[in-house]
């Protein structure tokens, strides 16, 4: 990269262009799983003959929303399931994880989480670490987990142990959260669905896909997973949905959550839209391209702090399940220089210095460097991570790669910069 205008260090420059090359046969595998699934989306498009009259805003009920019906279909189609719920109502990936938890478990019945401990926000809906009103544990759930082993891998012979022909959930979560354990690739989910439905053939299967719709061309709906949900301001809403999530799966499941979000017996039938379906559709057209230029950004991110002697998960060589790119920087101030620096590349707030601060939901302050169009939006560019050992940065997204590697490359600059 050649730009006259940011300041970039030498160093960095010529680290980048060596990177880029390292980079070249794994950008082709990205491109042309980017190809495939972008025309998938065009396909399930067609297939659900979405028209300008989908776009049209609906109040009150909601009733015979055409959009709204067509959305669903539209991600049904692509996540390979039965059915799925689609709603700009669901305020955060917890949020919509939490619905699809309650819409299927019963008092009594016991979920299993097979991936360790779950995300932060999570912790609090099961009702681990302490007493949260209206938790899982609180309506009669029984939680059992199975820890990862040393290599960060799931334990299988521990899920032979532990699951019973009773077990009513086993939960997997896809990404890494904030530990550098590596992200679950549709290869391994199997393995462990396969495991899962022999040893209970009723149990739910139940998958936490954030940061892993379309980064593989296998979807988790091909390969046995029963239930999956994710949010709309990460890969599947392209950087244009300005909220929302998704539950897709079994259809007697989704309906089920779908109870839970409105009311037993109404379901999907109710719930307006009140014009948020255009952005919804727009966002899910372009997730392909937007989730593979998010993908090349962190695959150049890892080739290029790996050039500069960090420790870096995944290797820029490796097969990904996520968007997400960790690096291991070794210190308090390196990490806070890097999100500073990140936050230089943003289109919005590059003003702005990020400091770290008591987050709702963490044990750690935590730096967000996240200039994006859409508040917490994590398909576009940001850095983030808890001011703990090792000193590791999350960075995901990015709406096109030409910005993403700018980031990369301004957040080693301020890093030698700062000393």
């Amino acid at each position: 990269m050649n730009t006259p205008f940011y300041n970039i260090d030498p160093k960095i420059l010529s680290a980048s262009e060596k990177a880029m090359e390292m980079c070249k046969p794994y950008f082709d595998r990205t491109d042309k799983i980017t190809e495939y699934n972008q025309l998938k989306m065009l396909r399930a498009f067609q297939k659900a003959r979405v028209s300008e009259s989908c776009f049209a805003a609906s109040t009150g009920y909601g009733y015979g929303d055409r959009g709204r019906d067509a959305l669903d279909e539209v991600f049904a189609d692509v996540l390979n399931t039965e059915d799925a719920l689609v709603r700009h109502n669901f305020v955060s990936g917890t949020h919509t994880l939490t619905v699809a938890l309650f819409g299927v478990l019963r008092p009594g019945d016991t979920m299993i989480s097979v991936t360790g401990m779950p995300y932060d926000t999570l912790q609090g809906v099961i009702g681990l670490g302490g007493e949260s009103s209206g938790s899982l544990k609180e309506f009669g759930i029984h939680y059992e987990q199975i820890d990862l082993l040393e290599n960060g891998r799931v334990d299988l012979e521990a899920i032979r142990q532990s699951v019973k022909p009773d077990t009513k959930m086993v939960y997997i979560q896809r990404s890494r959260g904030y530990s550098l354990r590596p992200t679950l690739t549709c290869r391994e989910i199997k393995e462990i669905t396969d495991l899962a439905h022999k040893l209970a053939p009723d149990c739910i299967v139940m998958l936490d896909n954030c940061y892993g719709e379309f980064v593989e061309k296998t979807t988790p709906g091909e390969i046995g997973v029963d239930l999956m949900a994710g949010s709309l301001i990460k890969n599947p809403g392209g950087g244009i949905a300005p909220t929302g999530g998704y539950i897709a799966g079994r259809r007697d499941l989704v309906e089920a959550c779908s109870y839970r979000l409105t009311t037993p017996g109404t379901g999907k039938e109710v719930g307006c839209t009140l014009g948020n379906n255009r952005e919804l559709f727009m966002g899910a057209f372009n997730a392909p391209h937007v989730t593979g230029e998010a993908v090349k950004t962190a695959i150049f991110t890892s080739a290029l702090y790996e050039l500069l002697g960090c420790e870096v998960t995944p290797r820029y060589n490796e097969v990904r399940g996520d968007i997400i790119q960790a690096v291991l920087l070794g210190s308090e101030q390196r990490l806070i220089g890097f999100c500073q620096g990140v936050q230089k590349a943003s289109p919005i707030d590059s003003f702005v210095t990020p400091e770290p601060w008591d987050m709702p939901g963490y044990d750690s302050k935590v730096i967000m460097a996240a200039g994006a169009f859409t508040l917490g939006a994590s398909i576009e560019l940001s850095a983030d991570a808890p001011l703990r050992e090792p000193y590791a940065v999350w960075m995901q997204g990015s709406l096109n790669f030409h910005t993403g590697r700018l980031a990369a490359m301004l957040a080693a600059s301020n890093i030698i910069s700062e000393g």
